[in-house]
């Protein structure tokens, strides 16, 4: 059978797109920019009963219609509390907790977890939540959702911006300075992180363990974590990036995500939302 998913595009938008940027975040079946467009190659699109194209401009009034095969089934839910740091009807910060996904193909995400903990939003662009960046499976705390088509897109500018400030905390093994930039190349792509060392604590197992505020400038994979270990201080806990027989087990990565820094897109006040250190790290230092 045929699960058809329809939008209604408000009567009037602030700049016409093109669907497949308009589109994104608005269809369960479609939350990317690159699963609308290989909806819209397969022509499973409609804008006004006519089959769109990834040239198709969007100026408001439209009718959307996406249709896609789909099996006969319950819808599964997955209920998994989290702790909702903000939220109103454009946007909400939610607290990720080590050991899950944000997004993927598992049926344990945080994506499939947000409409169990977050109201719906009334607006006529509501749609699921969807976070707007990542956190690693082992990293905890603030993490970005939008609530509406606009919201994804706008949150989505901001990142690419750099207009969303991002402070982390990391517990780093071994002496270093009390602050530095690090700039290094992540997988070929020039990479910048600031870091400022709160305390410091003598270690007889790792000689000395910091507690590291970082402000990473660009967004690259394991940035953090391959900074510091490239100046030979891993976080601990790190698995991939620690230096052998200094690896600590079972305890997880000492790296959270401390705080989100930006001006709301639509209220334009600013927004500075934080996440708790997790106890863990308090009963270090």
């Amino acid at each position: 059978m045929n699960l058809t998913e329809i939008h209604n595009v408000p009567a009037t938008i602030p700049t016409p797109l093109r669907i497949q940027e308009y589109g994104v975040g608005i269809f369960i079946g479609a939350q990317t920019k690159s699963a609308l467009k290989k909806k819209l190659k397969k022509g499973l699109v409609s804008v006004n009963d006519e089959t769109a194209t990834t040239a198709t401009m969007i100026s408001g009034g439209e009718c959307i219609r996406l249709s896609a095969p789909t099996e006969v089934g319950p819808e599964k839910k997955l209920v998994f509390p989290l702790k909702v740091l903000f939220e109103d009807d454009h946007l909400a910060v939610v607290h990720k907790p080590a050991g899950i996904l944000v997004s993927g193909n598992r049926f344990k995400t945080i994506a499939n977890a947000l409409p169990q903990n977050l109201r719906p939003s009334p607006l006529p662009d509501g749609t699921r939540p969807q976070p707007v960046h990542r956190l690693d499976y082992p990293t905890t705390g603030t993490l970005l959702i939008g609530k509406t088509s606009s919201s994804i897109r706008a949150l989505n500018g901001l990142f690419a911006d750099k207009r969303i400030s991002k402070e982390y905390f990391a517990v780093a093994i071994g002496n270093m300075d009390k602050e530095g930039i690090i700039v290094a190349d992540v997988d070929g792509k020039r990479s910048e992180s600031r870091y400022e060392v709160h305390h410091s604590v003598a270690s007889e197992r790792f000689s000395r363990l910091n507690l590291v505020a970082v402000r990473p400038a660009t967004g690259r994979r394991h940035q953090i974590r391959r900074h510091l270990s490239g100046i030979g201080n891993p976080i601990l806990g790190d698995k991939t990036y620690g230096t052998e027989g200094l690896i600590l087990n079972g305890k997880g990565l000492y790296l959270h995500a401390h705080s989100l820094t930006f001006v709301h897109p639509f209220t334009h006040q600013e927004m500075v939302v934080t996440s708790e250190l997790p106890i863990r790290f308090e009963k270090l230092f």
